[in-house]
C-alpha cells in the first residue's frame, strides 16, 4: 500500500514502491546471469559434469611397476602399461574437450597401408574423443574410403614427391612444421606423427598426451648410451657426443601441444638445412635430428617401446605387457623402390 508522504507545502504525496522492486529485480537477474554465463563458470571442474568415480586408492609406498623405470631425471613420466588410469585420463580430457590430430605420410607405394592403418586407429586410436586424420599423399585419389566414427575426420593433403626415401622422410619435417601454420594451430589441440606402415593392435589413448612426447626406440630401450646410433660427426646439426644422450627416440611415433610439435618440426627441418648446405646428410636423417632435438629440448613424457614395436624381428619379451601399434610385415627395399 503506498506510503502518505507529506510534501513541504503540507499536501500529502502518494509513494509508490514500484521503481525499487523493479531495480531490485534486474539487479538479481544481472548478478545471476554473471554467476551462470561468466567464462569463470564455464571452465572445465566448474561444473559437476560427470558422476563421481570409484577405483582403487593409490598406494604411496607401492610402486605400480618394479621391472621398469617409470619416471626419467627431469620428473617425465615413462609411460607403460600398469603406470596410469585410463578411466581417470578420459574423463580429465573429456572435461578438456580435447581434439587430437594424427598424421602420417603416404607417398608413393605407401599409400597401401593407409586402409589398415585407419580401420585398427578406429579400434584402437583415441577412442571417445575427437581426432583429425591427416593424411600426406602424392596420390590423393589413392586414399581408400573408411567409415570412421562420430567426432572423427579425415583431411587428405597434397604434397609433392621426392625422388629419394630418404628426402621423403626428412621432408616430413618441413611439411609438418607448414601445416602447423596452415591449420593444425586452429584445428587440434595436440598433434601425433607416426609412421603409416604400421598398425594398432591395442589401446593408444590420451595418456600419451603432453605437451611433447618421444617414444624409446624398440631396438635401443636396453642399450647404453654408447650404443646407440646418434649422429657422431661433429659437421652435422645432429651430432651427440659418446658421453651424452638419455634415450634412443624413434622418428615413427613423437608428438606434443600443435605450439610444441611446431617448434620441433620447424628446429629439425633448419638443422638440416644447414647440412645439406654444408654437404653432410645425418646418419638416420630426420630420426637423427629428432634425438639432438630431444636431447636439448626434454620431453614431457616418454613412451616405452608398447607404442611400437616390431613383433616379427623383435619376439614380445615378458617385459611388455601390451603391443600398442605394430609393424606391418612388408619388404622395405621393394617398397622404397621406385
Amino acid at each position: 500500500m503506498a506510503e502518505q508522504l507529506r510534501t513541504p507545502a503540507g499536501n500529502p504525496k502518494c509513494y509508490s514502491p514500484l521503481p525499487v522492486i523493479l531495480f531490485l529485480t534486474m539487479l538479481v537477474l544481472v548478478l545471476f546471469g554473471y554467476g551462470v554465463l561468466s567464462p569463470r563458470s564455464l571452465m572445465p571442474g566448474s561444473l559437476e559434469l560427470e558422476a563421481q568415480m570409484v577405483y582403487p586408492q593409490p598406494k604411496i609406498l607401492t610402486p605400480c611397476r618394479k621391472d621398469v623405470l617409470v619416471l626419467t631425471p627431469w620428473l617425465a613420466p615413462i609411460i607403460w602399461e600398469g603406470t596410469f588410469n585410463i578411466d581417470i585420463l578420459n574423463q580429465q580430457f573429456r572435461l578438456r574437450n580435447i581434439s587430437i590430430g594424427l598424421t602420417v605420410f603416404a607417398i608413393k607405394k605407401y599409400v597401401a597401408f593407409v586402409k589398415l592403418f585407419l580401420e585398427t586407429a578406429e579400434k584402437h586410436f583415441m577412442v571417445g574423443h575427437r581426432v583429425h586424420y591427416y593424411i600426406f599423399t602424392d596420390q590423393a585419389a589413392a586414399v581408400p574410403h573408411v567409415a570412421l566414427g562420430a567426432g572423427r575426420q579425415l583431411s587428405v593433403l597434397e604434397v609433392r614427391a621426392y625422388q629419394r626415401w630418404q628426402d621423403v622422410s626428412m621432408r616430413r619435417m618441413e611439411m609438418i612444421s607448414d601445416f602447423c601454420e596452415r591449420r593444425f594451430l586452429r584445428e587440434v589441440d595436440y598433434l601425433v606423427c607416426t609412421d603409416v606402415d604400421m598398425k594398432f593392435s591395442d589401446h593408444v589413448g590420451v595418456e600419451i598426451l603432453s605437451p611433447l612426447f618421444g617414444t624409446l626406440h624398440p631396438a635401443f630401450y636396453g642399450s647404453s648410451r654408447e650404443a646407440f646410433t646418434y649422429e657422431r660427426r661433429p659437421q652435422s646439426q645432429a651430432y651427440i657426443p659418446r658421453d651424452e644422450g638419455d634415450f634412443y627416440y624413434l622418428g615413427g611415433f613423437f608428438g606434443g601441444s600443435v605450439p610444441e610439435v611446431q617448434r620441433l618440426t620447424r628446429a629439425c627441418h633448419q638443422a638440416m638445412m644447414m647440412d645439406q648446405a654444408n654437404g653432410i646428410e645425418a646418419v638416420w636423417h630426420d630420426e637423427s635430428h629428432l634425438n639432438k632435438y630431444l636431447l636439448r629440448h626434454k620431453p614431457t613424457k616418454v613412451l616405452s617401446p608398447e607404442y611400437l614395436w616390431d613383433q616379427q624381428l623383435l619376439g614380445w619379451p615378458p617385459l611388455l605387457k601390451k603391443l600398442r601399434f605394430v609393424a606391418v610385415p612388408k619388404n622395405h627395399q621393394a617398397i622404397r623402390n621406385p
